[in-house]
């Protein structure tokens, strides 16, 4: 149900109730989700294979003490970040393709989000990939069929069927499924200790590691696996109850991500230095002797990857669709789920594929860091937390069009996170963010948006 929320002379519409699958880009004054919904949600979102790829490649690089302390690092960054990107759509309940449009205008907000988009798809396929590799485990292990194909395209089915429930379902499925999913990383975590302690302590504990620039480059890979997420923030956090403050959300935050990139980074990488191998599905069924321990296991990867993917590799691409292709939220969530397949993720799994994974999420951060910067400074330095929804929700007025100022601060810092590529994150940060200022100010065509 929709009311009108009145700005001066003119109104906008807001989303003051919404049924199951009835997502919207209006701004939502209802909020489902308390502090401990909120909190389930982010860590059942968190379980990320990709986390464990990345913790597979430190293999050879980094000590144990080292990785432990570049997630640690990562991951309170993480939630700093989220928690300062997010205070607009939790201020005023509107997303990140609606936040996008006060610096990058209303046609120019598509540009971060379809960059915002590609890795989620991409993410989709890759996780679903592995749901579906660990489905066909279970059934060759029960029942002697295999057949990769069918459980993949079955395993996709699954989540569009649930990526239309929209938020409501999602708050259900990260509630319930979060608590088995962290009983299952704990049980890996001690089972991988307990069958490969020596080759951990010889590998991976006895050796020097680095502290320079690699140890770092080591905390930006953690930290690029959710630096999508630092950019739509805001379509979660206007779910949460308003009376949740920062310091409360920064703890929401750090407490659902750092147990689950702590487990499976480290996971990752004390299989791997242990074993060499990196496929994340012959890892897992490797740690586990007990046939039935084994398929729980692979069920709880399975479902994992559901919980990931629909929270954090549906939403922002679907919310991109609606706003460029004007499509309901459902039919959106389907196109999502279809894109997913155009990932051939069977190749992104291969063990080869690892460093070039690593790469991928080294440079579409080179573009995502520049962005948040733009849209912290907008919203914090030059709007002073304060949002006219009425000119965010009309396309005609001064918002209208593309703020070049934004367009060539993102591209100043896309250039010197490229440079630095090992730290492309935390590099674009200053440039694109002073740019963007600065451009704000000199500018004459970006006059109409610093209003």
């Amino acid at each position: 149900m929709s009311t009108t929320y009145t700005t001066g002379a003119s109104s906008v519409d807001t989303l003051d109730q919404k049924a199951i699958g009835e997502e919207s880009l209006a701004p939502q004054t209802t909020r489902i989700m308390g502090p401990w919904s909120y909190l389930f949600a982010w860590l059942g979102g968190c379980v990320s294979i990709g986390t464990f790829t990345v913790g597979s490649g430190l293999v050879g690089t980094l000590n144990l003490l080292q990785v432990v302390l570049a997630i640690a690092i990562g991951c309170i960054v993480i939630g700093i970040a989220l928690m300062i990107n997010g205070q607009a759509g939790h201020k005023y309940g509107i997303p990140f393709m609606v936040q996008a449009r006060s610096a990058f205008g209303f046609t120019g907000s598509r540009i971060p989000a379809l960059v915002r988009s590609v890795p989620a798809i991409v993410w989709f396929g890759f996780q679903s990939w592995i749901g579906a590799g660990a489905l066909n485990l279970v059934s060759a292990t029960l029942f002697g069929y295999d057949n990769m194909v069918v459980f993949f395209v079955g395993f996709q089915a699954l989540q569009i069927g649930l990526s239309v429930l929209g938020f409501h379902g999602i708050k259900w499925l990260e509630n319930i499924g979060s608590v088995f999913i962290i009983f299952s990383l704990v049980y890996m975590f001690f089972s991988v200790i307990g069958k490969y302690g020596d080759e951990i302590s010889t590998n991976l504990v006895n050796v020097e590691g680095t502290w320079g620039a690699p140890f770092w480059g080591a905390t930006m890979l953690f930290l690029g696996i959710y630096s999508t997420m630092m950019l739509n923030v805001s379509d979660y956090s206007r779910e949460l109850r308003r009376n949740v403050g920062p310091l409360g959300q920064v703890t929401i935050y750090a407490n659902s991500i750092l147990p689950a990139t702590l487990f499976m980074g480290m996971i990752g990488l004390m299989v791997s230095g242990a074993t060499g191998e990196v496929d994340p599905i012959r890892v897992f069924s490797s740690a586990v002797d007990n046939k039935l321990l084994l398929v729980v296991t692979l069920l709880f990867i399975a479902f994992a990857q559901v919980t990931t993917n629909i929270l954090n590799n549906v939403v922002p691409p679907a919310y991109a669709l609606m706003d460029v292709f004007k499509l309901k939220f459902r039919t959106s969530a389907v196109l999502v789920g279809l894109l997913a397949f155009a990932t051939f993720p069977w190749e992104l799994v291969k063990d080869e594929s690892a460093a070039g994974l690593n790469l991928f999420i080294q440079t579409y951060s080179a573009f995502l860091g520049p962005i948040f910067a733009i849209l912290v400074v907008d919203y914090f330095v030059l709007r002073r937390q304060t949002l006219d929804l009425e000119k965010l929700y009309d396309e005609n007025g001064p918002y209208r069009g593309v703020n070049w100022a934004a367009v060539i601060a993102m591209a100043i810092g896309v250039v010197v996170a490229l440079i630095f590529s090992g730290v492309s994150w935390y590099a674009s940060l200053v440039p694109a963010g002073l740019s963007y200022v600065i451009l704000m100010r000199t500018m004459p065509s970006a006059k109409r948006f610093a209003s």
